[in-house]
C-alpha cells in the first residue's frame, strides 16, 4: 500500500530529476503545488509545455533566441562590437556577462566545455564555427570566458591551438581575490590566478 498518492509520488520524482534537486528537495517542491490550489501549478505546466516550441538558437552565436528568430538581438546589434567576441561554455554564461554591463562585444556559446571523462570531444562543440566566425568578422580578439577548471582551461587551450597563425589577441578572464577576501584566508589557487590577473596603476 503506497504511503503517498502515486499523483504526488510521480511529481516528486519528476522533480527529483532535475540538476541539483535532492529527495528532500523534490518533496518540498511537491508538496508546494499541492497545498497551493492557485494558478502557480497550471502556470508551470503551462510555461514546460511551450519551452522547446518557444526557443531556438542563434545560427550565429548559438545563444538562446526566441523560435523562430535566427539571429540573437547580441549579434545584429549595430552598437556591438564584432571584432570582440566572449567565448563561453554555455547560453546562461552570456546573461552573467550581459549583468555586468561592461562587455559590449558578441558572444560565441560553445554548447559545453572538452571533458573526456563525460564523453565530450572537440568536435562536438562549436569551436569550429568560431574559427569560421573569426575569419568572416575579422576578429581582433575573443575572451575566453570558460571556468577556471580542467575542462574549462583543457578547452581554453584547444581553441588557443585551432587558431594557428591568425592575429587574433586572445584574453582570459580574470581570476583571483573577491573583494573583501583577505589575503590569510585565501587559498593558493586564488592568490596564484590573482597575481596573474594583476592590474598596473
Amino acid at each position: 500500500m503506497p504511503i503517498i498518492p502515486p499523483a504526488l509520488s510521480d511529481l516528486i520524482d519528476a522533480f527529483g530529476l532535475l540538476p541539483g534537486v535532492g529527495p528532500r528537495t523534490a518533496e518540498r517542491y511537491a508538496y508546494y503545488m499541492l497545498k497551493h490550489d492557485g494558478d502557480t501549478p497550471e502556470k508551470l505546466a503551462s510555461a514546460l509545455q511551450k519551452l522547446h516550441a518557444g526557443v531556438g538558437q542563434c545560427s550565429k552565436t548559438f545563444a538562446l533566441v526566441p523560435a523562430g528568430q535566427d539571429i540573437s538581438d547580441l549579434y545584429s546589434d549595430p552598437s556591438r562590437d564584432k571584432t570582440i567576441v566572449a567565448v563561453v561554455a554555455e547560453p546562461f554564461d552570456v546573461v552573467a556577462l550581459e549583468k555586468t554591463a561592461q562587455f559590449h562585444g558578441t558572444y560565441h556559446v560553445l554548447g559545453g566545455l572538452v571533458s573526456p571523462i563525460d564523453g565530450i570531444s572537440p568536435d562536438q562543440l562549436h569551436i569550429a564555427e568560431l574559427i569560421k566566425r573569426i575569419d568572416s568578422d575579422k576578429v581582433k580578439e575573443i575572451i575566453l570566458a570558460t571556468n577556471a577548471s580542467v575542462e574549462g582551461e583543457s578547452t581554453a587551450l584547444y581553441i588557443r591551438q585551432e587558431l594557428g597563425a591568425r592575429k587574433v589577441k586572445v584574453s582570459r578572464l580574470a581570476r583571483g581575490l573577491s573583494v573583501g577576501v583577505d589575503l590569510e584566508y585565501a587559498d593558493q589557487l586564488t592568490l596564484a590566478r590573482a597575481l596573474e590577473g594583476r592590474t598596473y596603476l
